[in-house]
């Protein structure tokens, strides 16, 4: 029991919001409204959700394509590697077209199948340099955690005052 109250002393709303943050799909998109729900301030919410989806990134970045290596001999991935591989370069085209300004812009657009794990998946299959495919998702991620704030704030602020 004394096990159990300490795990849930550790789990805090930031915590939380940055662990969800690091979720594929769900990112910044999903972790400020589910902050602001929680009742942490807008800026909180939005800082503990960049720090939480930036953390998958310098993984994916470095990683991702010796994994897909390894998972394409395999007959139980192949297809699905091969399904993830053509779907992620098939929406990239103004990444490659334009290199740091069209992975900033595809991160920052906060829309399904666009975010910090797509955007760096590109930046991997492309073969972007990490510094170049870095600063361009975190400022994407910031672009789109401000436009998430701002609409989470708005709809919380909107419930809050009974409108």
């Amino acid at each position: 029991m004394e096990a159990l109250n300490f795990i849930m002393e550790l789990i805090t709303k930031e915590s939380t919001v940055a662990l969800t943050a690091a979720v594929p799909m769900v990112e910044v998109r999903g972790a400020i409204p589910v902050g602001v729900a929680m009742g942490l301030s807008p800026m909180n919410a939005l800082g503990m959700a960049l720090l939480g989806s930036m953390i998958p990134v310098p993984f994916i970045l470095f990683l991702i394509r010796p994994i897909f290596q390894m998972l394409l001999k395999s007959d139980h991935f192949k297809g699905f590697i091969h399904r993830l591989t053509h779907k992620t370069l098939d929406k990239s085209d103004k990444v490659r077209k334009y290199g740091f300004w069209g992975l900033l812009i595809f991160v920052a657009i906060p829309l399904p199948g666009t975010g910090v794990w797509s955007g760096s998946l590109a930046a991997a299959l492309l073969d972007m340099r990490f510094k170049i495919a870095f600063p361009a998702i975190f400022l994407g991620n910031v672009i789109a955690g401000l436009i998430m704030t701002a609409l989470s704030y708005g709809v919380a602020g909107a419930i809050g005052s009974g409108v």
